[in-house]
């Protein structure tokens, strides 16, 4: 039952904010009761606060009363996740629009979450930087909405989606509370609330701020129309070109129904006789676009393009993406509705799903077009109906249905961008087993007790109430089984996540705390466990947990087991010239180790971090439960994201039994540019410039110590560029103007050479000689500030004390013992500083914190650890939860 606002509850709010930010008039809030989606929901108010603090109060207030509160950017989405589904208070940040910083530096934004995302994008494009989430609603969207959505877009199929932008947030939560995850600096030592919150539709909390990563402005792009006289057809074009080991910036696709009704709307020239149209996009440096056009052309003309168009100027560019974003809005013309149905799928499945959804919707004597991501393979068939036939409208959601059904079967999702809302809150349970669910209902209980963020969205509460936490989908089979018929080689070393599930239940029934291990490389000097009850700790490996289960090249993902190297991982993937872009110093180091430490090498510049490359993953809860994180897609914002979680977490929550990864093609051309420098000061300024250039770079470094060809400079700048070798050979010419405006004429190319192999080789040296910190600060500060405290810091002389600083991540990596000092100094710019573990490094003392990092979300980190693991069983003392 609604809980209704008195006059003494509006006198309240009123009392502490401005009149103007109250709306209750019933005429007014008509226009709040919908978004771009069929739901209706009607609030018993509006409030527009302008700061965070007006955001805390209301909240606070909202909270004394048990109202609902739902915040609410531009109203633009479409799943019902901005509606008043159960009534409350609309919360609309409208009027909190101002870019508080820009750091062109280290190249990123603070925005609050009413900023329009076009006023974003247009704003950093004029300081030569890039946004890259494009939603076609980005005229209109705010960014609020975007954080809350995880929006995509067409360009997401090669950059990303929303979430691998955002580097840090200032939240209000459900008690009114304030406070920030993440940051400036990368890397911090906490879960990753972050990565959680954005996606989870307000549901969890009322994002005020964000802290956005930022790319440098792609110098030149090339767009192609490719006509097919046939769906099926198009459809294996977008695959054989991924397979050809290129990643075009888009590929969207539209079908000939459609194609017609946005022509008829935009008049762009679209080819009305086409049975379909690809539009395809290549980005880069000027002198490689014609080369990469020129392959990809001759790939589509033998997939049977009956026709190649190239745009010759900006503006019939600009044309064919009007058109594009034009679609949703040129419907109207010719139905006063229709639903769009989000679901996403494996691209190379395209062609078998179209011809499945044209017979559910014949079936249902329903009209259907599709204008959609096919480089990502995100659907969006609009099925067209009247509103006032509800017999019409009950055949729309049959079908809707049906779709969404043969997406979660061929291994997609039911969103890959507009989020579930109350539109798909029913159909979770397609995805989701109960203890999945169950999972995702305790993170909404840790962060709102009383369920009044945003409520009746994401999570269908019926199916999950009651249930068995241990019980469902994937591990009900083997719930009950006992150990009896497990050796304890099979307990300590699951070969299968049914064993690895049977051995943590078993270990919870006995109260015995476990360690988990990988390679040993970075667990293997974790404290000695602080344990409550005597006896000793159980190692429980992941050593018989390899192979690849799973290799798609046309799909760009592979999934491998927990405890297969990541050296054996990319042998196989080197076979089809692919890679997932990591690197390790350790050549026994696991995928499971890498993803749960969260190890990122500085090629994270060009490709992305891990978080940013996982796509899912499969871990067992310490009661037992197997947990499906994500989907082998591109695209998906079903439920909470909770791989996020276990990226990082240091097995603090559960055992990551397999990942999969996002692959990329190998580069066709790599090398680096290596200059000596004689002061730190002048590496540093040099350095500063150098990352105003980075566009293909995989690595920017400056060193002291490292042993590099022909460099007898006591230190020297690494710069590496890989790619297409026509842009790997401009950057470098333009790395090499900077280098010599510098002073420094002397740099060297050497083709062979990696700067993340640099990397790589030196900590681990490094790590063999004794304690090894990495202290982080924002990037825009680590050359000011930053870098020349931390140097001072170390225990050798001056003249030998080795570092390496990856300055494009604010990241330095240095000998010394002086860890107090260094982590006040990190702290102060708003970064942190811990110590490395390694095979061969000095074991650090039982009881010694590695960490010393207080997140200010701790309390929640500490609570949902308690919800999955009550006991302190699992990993226990090995992070800050």
């Amino acid at each position: 039952m609604q809980r209704t606002v008195s006059t003494d509850d509006w006198r309240v709010l009123r009392g502490v904010l401005p009149g103007s930010a109250v709306v209750s008039d019933p005429v007014e809030l008509i226009a709040y009761e919908m978004d771009g989606s069929l739901g209706l929901g009607q609030p018993q108010g509006v409030i527009l606060p302008r700061s965070t603090q007006e955001v805390a109060e209301v909240v606070r207030w909202a909270a004394a009363r048990g109202l609902p509160v739902v915040a609410r950017g531009a109203g633009t989405g479409l799943s019902g996740g901005a509606i008043a589904s159960e009534g409350g208070v609309i919360l609309s940040l409208a009027r909190m629009k101002r870019i508080t910083e820009l750091d062109e530096v280290g190249r990123s934004v603070v925005v609050q979450p009413g900023v329009i995302h076009l006023t974003l994008d247009e704003f950093v494009r004029t300081r030569g930087l890039y946004y890259p989430p494009d939603p076609a609603s980005g005229r209109a969207c705010t960014i609020g909405g975007n954080l809350a959505e995880n929006a995509g877009g067409p360009h997401c199929f090669k950059y990303g989606v929303t979430t691998n932008y955002i580097t840090g947030l200032e939240v209000v939560l459900a008690d009114g509370r304030v406070i920030r995850t993440g940051g400036r600096a990368f890397d911090y030592p906490e879960l990753d609330l972050t990565g959680l919150l954005v996606g989870s539709e307000g549901t969890l909390g009322v994002i005020t701020e964000a802290e956005c990563r930022l790319m440098r402005n792609i110098p030149g792009i090339k767009t192609m129309m490719a006509i097919f006289n046939s769906v099926e057809e198009a459809g294996a074009a977008v695959s054989a070109v991924i397979a050809r080991g290129l990643i075009p910036a888009t590929l969207e696709m539209m079908d000939r129904g459609m194609i017609g009704i946005v022509e008829n709307y935009a008049h762009a020239g679209l080819p009305t006789d086409a049975e379909a149209l690809l539009i395809i996009e290549a980005d880069g440096y000027a002198e490689s676009l014609e080369s990469q056009m020129t392959e990809i052309a001759q790939v589509l003309r033998q997939q049977n393009a009956r026709e190649l168009r190239t745009a010759q100027t900006a503006a019939e560019r600009d044309r064919i993406w009007y058109a594009r974003k034009s679609a949703f809005g040129a419907i109207a013309q010719i139905s006063p509705a229709y639903l769009i149905v989000d679901g996403t799928v494996p691209r190379s499945k395209l062609a078998p799903v179209l011809a499945e959804i044209n017979r559910i919707c014949d079936r249902h004597r329903l009209r259907v077009g599709y204008v959609f991501h096919a480089g990502d393979g995100n659907l969006h068939p609009l099925i067209l109906f009247d509103p006032s036939d509800a017999e019409m409208v009950h055949r729309v959601h049959e079908a809707g249905r049906e779709v969404l059904e043969l997406c979660v079967r061929i291994g997609g999702t039911i969103t890959g961008e507009h989020g579930v809302g109350t539109e798909k809150r029913a159909y979770m349970p397609m995805m989701f087993n109960p203890g999945e669910l169950r999972a995702m209902q305790e993170i909404k209980e840790v962060f709102d007790p009383q369920g009044i963020m945003n409520p009746g969205k994401i999570l269908p509460e019926a199916e999950v109430k009651g249930q068995d936490a241990g019980v469902g989908g994937q591990d009900a089979g083997v719930r009950g089984q006992g150990s009896g018929g497990r050796s304890q080689g099979a307990a300590n070393s699951p070969r299968s996540v049914e064993e690895a599930a049977e051995a943590l239940r078993d270990l919870a029934a006995a109260g015995r705390p476990y360690r988990i291990r990988g390679g040993g490389t970075k667990s293997g000097l974790l404290p000695a466990p602080v344990l409550a009850k005597p006896g000793m700790a159980t190692t429980l490996s992941t050593a018989a947990l390899t192979g690849i289960t799973a290799y798609a090249v046309d799909d760009l993902y592979v999934t491998a087991r927990a405890g297969t190297t990541l050296a054996e991982l990319q042998a196989e993937l080197a076979r089809d010239r692919m890679w997932t872009p990591l690197v390790s110093p350790w050549s026994a180091a696991t995928i499971g180790g890498i993803v749960a430490t969260n190890f990122n090498a500085p090629l994270r510049m060009r490709y992305g971090a891990i978080r940013d490359l996982v796509l899912a993953l499969t871990a067992v809860l310490p009661d037992g439960r197997i947990i499906r994180a994500g989907r082998a897609v591109v695209k998906n914002v079903a439920g909470y994201d909770l791989a996020k979680l276990f990226i990082g977490s240091h097995a603090a929550l559960g055992l990551i039994t397999d990942v999969t990864f996002k692959l990329w093609p190998a580069p066709r051309a790599r090398a680096s540019l290596i200059a000596g420098v004689d002061t730190l000061a002048h590496g540093l300024e040099v350095g500063g410039r150098l990352l105003r250039v980075c566009l293909t770079a995989s690595a920017l470094l400056l060193c002291h110590g490292c042993e590099l060809p022909g460099v007898s400079a006591p230190y020297a700048l690494v710069y590496t560029a890989e790619g297409v070798p026509e842009d790997v050979q401009v950057e470098l010419a333009q790395a090499q103007a900077v280098l010599e405006a510098g002073g420094l004429t002397a740099a060297r190319r050497v083709d062979a050479l990696a700067g993340s192999q640099v990397w790589a080789e030196w900590l681990r040296t490094a790590l063999a000689a004794g304690m090894t910190l990495r202290v982080a600060a924002p990037p825009k500060d680590l050359a000011r500030v930053g870098l020349p405290t931390f140097r001072r810091l170390a225990t050798l002389p001056a003249s030998s004390a080795p570092f390496i600083a990856d300055l494009a991540s604010g990241l330095v990596y240095l000998q010394s013992a002086e860890i107090a000092a260094a982590r006040q100094a990190a702290q102060r710019l708003g970064g942190y500083a811990i110590v490395l573990s390694g095979e061969q490094a000095t074991p650090v003392a039982a009881g010694f914190d590695p960490w010393g990092y207080a997140p200010e979300g701790l309390d929640l980190m500490a609570a949902l650890k308690a919800r999955w693991d009550p006991q302190a069983l699992c990993n226990p003392n090995a992070f800050i939860v």
